[in-house]
């Protein structure tokens, strides 16, 4: 621990450093690859939407012992069309998911399990969710992403500056794009409590960026009055400054959630966490990975083309040709010279 705390020291003083700007390339390398894979997975499997957002049935029993073997043999002897989704909640229940029924095959489906499980029809819990109200659902959680984007944007652009803004949403769409990808690629449902995760990652990210910002902003201040660094360097000291404290910081976060995902879900059955634990987790992680190696680099990117901090980045590269130069010219001048005469001294008598 105390070679970790004495190597936070050193990176925040400058005397090591990790070249994250200059590897910018690399960077956008690991992101673009996990990019594609997430389109090849929102291509190929796309998203499992849960019945809030398409509509369908649920039904809950409560059964001690209860099998989704058991309950899979119960709706397939209805005959009713379509894949049905089985998953046990804690150690005494089974929810069973479908598409939109009618009447008749909503009644079939509860008399099978009714009779598979040995309970009363009215112990079933049964919930039906239009096609209607799950388009409604969409559509609101379309507008809470949008309005979240739109609203972080003008209090980066107030509170910062523009471009800051433009590469803090560049790193939260790489987020969410990934996030989205995996969880594809997993199979969970897309429940509302996936949509909660996503927003709250949202907000996670934002929170590493905007520190890692914040320290930016300040090493910048009145750069362009000195000659001492490039705005990238200085971009590189500030995420090299701020990089234990956003380690402790995701670690701190990823204990609890990674708990919740694999002993909550994992171990003990809770169904009802893992879409919003999964979300959380992989949000985290990829949240963490962007504020540190991707909105940085963009945001040097967009200010190194102005026309200030081009003339800057000239003038601290002429500064060190010139500091590297003038030893070797005081040398070849002082053997031109060479050694100087000097006077001969009289003998006195």
């Amino acid at each position: 621990m105390s070679k970790f705390s004495g190597l936070g020291g050193r990176l925040y003083r400058g005397e090591t450093s990790i070249d994250f700007i200059g590897n910018r390339r690399r960077w956008y390398s690991i992101s673009a690859l996990f990019i594609l894979l997430s389109l090849g997975a929102l291509t190929l499997q796309g998203l499992h939407l849960g019945i809030e957002f398409k509509g369908g049935s649920s039904f809950t029993v409560t059964k001690s012992g209860a099998s989704v073997d058991d309950a899979r043999v119960a709706v397939e002897s209805t005959g009713i069309p379509g894949e049905s989704i089985i998953q046990t909640i804690g150690s005494d229940k089974i929810r069973v998911q479908t598409g939109a029924l009618d009447t008749a095959q909503n009644n079939a489906v509860q008399d099978a399990l009714a009779a598979k499980f040995s309970v009363a029809v009215e112990s079933i819990d049964t919930q039906i969710v239009g096609p209607s109200w799950g388009k409604e659902i969409t559509r609101k959680a379309l507008y809470g992403l949008f309005g979240f984007l739109i609203c972080v944007m003008l209090y980066l652009a107030m509170a910062f500056e523009p471009k800051m803004a433009v590469a803090a949403i560049a790193a939260v769409i790489h987020d969410v794009f990934i996030t989205v990808g995996i969880y594809a690629l997993v199979g969970f449902d897309v429940t509302p409590a996936t949509v909660i995760g996503f927003l709250t990652i949202l907000g996670y990210s934002l929170y590493d960026t905007v520190v890692v910002f914040d320290k930016i902003r300040e090493n910048t201040r009145t750069i362009t009055a000195s000659s001492k660094s490039t705005y990238s360097q200085a971009t590189n000291l500030a995420v090299n400054q701020t990089l234990v404290r956003s380690i402790n910081t995701s670690l701190i976060a990823l204990l609890p959630v990674g708990s919740i995902l694999f002993v909550g879900a994992g171990l003990l059955g809770a169904g009802t966490l893992k879409d919003l634990s999964l979300a959380l987790f992989i949000g985290l992680a990829v949240g963490t990975y962007s504020s540190i190696f991707i909105a940085p680099p963009v945001l040097a990117q967009l200010r190194e083309k102005e026309p200030a901090m081009q003339a800057l980045a000239k003038r601290v590269n002429g500064r060190g040709t010139a500091t590297t130069t003038a030893t070797p010219v005081a040398v070849v001048e002082g053997e031109r010279r060479g050694p100087r005469n000097q006077p001969k001294r009289k003998n006195r008598k």
